[in-house]
């Protein structure tokens, strides 16, 4: 088994990935006790070439890696791709570019909605993976024959799936449909969290108006001391903390203290004067400086029935053109469209408006049905 550790090694390695029209590549990395991923190992395969990258190693500079996953002529395949771009945007502050995700192909080649790694190499290829070394710390070294083989196993089947999910997705005519999926991993935002933007990835449905300033000083707060100190959000202190924090807007350590989430002797501590400061500071923002949130919050619920009709026709269309519902519609696209047939949601726009976006509105309008024919649900034109 090759296992590069040394720069120049990697030079030849990434040049015979570079040979080729495409290769796979997977990462393992460890980040249950830090905010930043660690970065523990890398395997890449592409025809006739397969290796294992050891970052860790002393003597190795990953930038040829940097170079062949900026190499716009070879498509680079990846299976669920975020966490892995995450970590190489962080490494080469770039994205990798062209990117293939087997996940989501195998969305619109009818595996299922999210289909994992191991199902999919099952049944695409008949190939059964020992998953022993799933869960093993991949910092430590040595790593053991069996770590070696299960995480090179990740590469050189994707290898063989590509060309395959490839070939159907052309002759289906729904490799544009999945380009366009993958080009929304091109976003940087998603790699990496501003910290005056961290309260958005909140659950804040339900927050008062009041009590939304202080909540984003308190997230931009935690994020930021996150990153500084590479622990986990939880690890500062948790989002039911934030929202009591928020709620309650303690002025003194004495207020602090008598949040029922707050941990033993946070009010004495650096964070807890840091977590003060920050409920002054969102206290004190302006209502122009404040997301609008009331908007959202007063709209009428979507109609449970039209939600629920919504549903089995998603679940028609899915069925009848092999593609995931999740990859057509959301839940909370069938909701806005159940109360508006011009909301903007993915569901109205592109490839989906024809597949379920425009007979959802038809179905609305009563100009088709759905009816029960042979065992299964139909669309039909309405009487």
């Amino acid at each position: 088994m090759d296992i590069i550790r040394t720069t120049d090694a990697l030079r030849d390695f990434t040049a015979a990935l570079r040979a080729q029209d495409y290769f796979a590549i997977d990462t393992e990395f460890m980040r249950e006790r830090t905010y930043w991923p660690i970065l523990c190992l890398i395997q890449a395969a592409a025809p006739g070439v397969e290796a294992i990258i050891d970052p860790l190693a002393e003597d190795l500079d990953l930038a040829p890696l940097g170079e062949a996953l900026a190499d716009p002529s070879v498509v680079q395949v990846f299976h669920a791709a975020r966490q892995d771009v995450e970590i190489f945007y962080r490494q080469f502050e770039a994205i990798p570019t062209p990117l293939f995700d087997t996940q989501i192909a195998a969305m619109a080649c009818g595996f299922g909605d999210q289909i994992g790694y191991e199902p999919l190499m099952r049944k695409l290829l008949g190939a059964s993976i020992d998953k022993g070394s799933r869960f093993t710390d991949w910092a430590r070294r040595p790593l053991s024959e069996a770590q070696l083989a299960y995480a090179l196993s990740d590469v050189t089947h994707l290898r063989e799936a590509y060309p395959i999910l490839r070939e159907r997705l052309e002759n289906s005519g729904r490799l544009l449909w999945v380009e366009e999926e993958i080009a929304v991993l091109d976003d940087p935002s998603l790699y990496y969290t501003a910290p005056e933007d961290a309260w958005r990835r909140m659950k804040v449905r339900g927050v008062r108006p009041k009590e939304i300033g202080p909540l984003m000083k308190l997230a931009e707060w935690r994020e930021r001391e996150a990153q500084t100190r590479d622990m986990p959000r939880g690890r500062i202190v948790k989002d039911d903390a934030l929202f009591e924090f928020a709620r309650l807007r303690p002025g003194t350590p004495e207020a602090l203290a008598r949040a029922r989430s707050a941990p033993n002797g946070f009010e004495r501590s650096n964070a807890g004067a840091a977590g003060l400061e920050a409920v002054a500071a969102g206290a004190a923002l302006p209502r122009d400086a404040l997301p609008d949130l009331a908007r959202n919050e007063n709209r009428p619920p979507a109609p449970a029935d039209v939600v629920e009709l919504l549903k089995v026709l998603l679940k028609t269309q899915s069925e009848a053109y092999g593609v995931a519902p999740k990859m057509i519609a959301s839940v909370a696209d069938l909701e806005a469209l159940a109360l508006d047939d011009d909301a903007n949601v993915p569901a109205l726009k592109g490839w989906r408006r024809e597949v379920f976006g425009d007979p959802a509105i038809r179905l609305k309008r009563g100009e088709v049905a759905l009816k029960l024919k042979d065992g299964a649900v139909r669309i039909c034109e309405a009487p």
